[in-house]
């Protein structure tokens, strides 16, 4: 890897540890999302404190950070020989930022919206896709995490159709499946025993949202 690779992928984990709903919840004055709810440091435990637009605020920072994260390799990479494989190793950087995030002890989110903004930053197509399985599963079920969970594992079904198997893309997606996934271990064991909570109600203390 040159120097100039490392520094582009450090930079995208640096941003990725921006966890924005430990940075707007506290230019809002509100309470560390870490001390209440699920304690997760994400939107949807965000939005459990009642205020929406710190919740929405949350969504678009930690969405956005994904998107820009590869957006910048594929701009200003070719010129220092980086690739699809760069961008791809970007995308992943700032992902396991945001899940274990340098400048919050390691302790980070469930990364969906991170997720979804480098699928952006991948593929326009192959982020609505995903996208729009979240909001279909979540308007039939109204549970954040399963459709989280349901929207990952066919990813890379999707990226298969849309980018190709041979694309470097497309094995991106199955690590962040995985990734997203395995962030998401104690929302399965809550959904398996019928404890997990529903989007928008008060939690029920424990560490289970997205």
């Amino acid at each position: 890897m040159t120097t100039t690779a490392f520094a582009f992928i450090l930079g995208a984990y640096l941003l990725g540890s921006l966890s924005f709903a430990v940075i707007v919840s506290k230019v809002m004055g509100m309470a560390d999302p870490r001390t209440y709810g699920s304690k997760n440091p994400g939107a949807t435990n965000v939005l459990r404190s009642g205020k929406k637009l710190a919740a929405v605020l949350t969504l678009l920072g930690d969405g956005l950070k994904g998107w820009v994260a590869v957006a910048l390799v594929q701009a200003f990479g070719p010129a220092y020989g980086l690739s699809g494989q760069g961008v791809a190793m970007a995308g992943l950087a700032v992902l396991i930022g945001h899940m274990w995030p340098l400048f919050f002890g390691f302790k980070g989110g469930k990364g969906v919206a991170t997720a979804v903004g480098v699928l952006f930053g991948f593929n326009l197509w192959l982020a609505l896709a995903a996208v729009a399985t979240w909001l279909f599963m979540a308007f039939v079920v109204k549970i954040s995490s399963l459709s989280a969970i349901v929207a990952c594992v066919l990813v890379p079904v999707y990226a298969y159709f849309i980018v190709g198997p041979q694309s470097v893309y497309f094995g991106s997606c199955i690590i962040i499946a995985i990734l997203v996934i395995h962030r998401h271990k104690s929302n399965l064991i809550n959904l398996l025993t019928g404890n997990e909570d529903k989007i928008g109600k008060p939690s029920s203390g424990d560490q289970s949202q997205p």
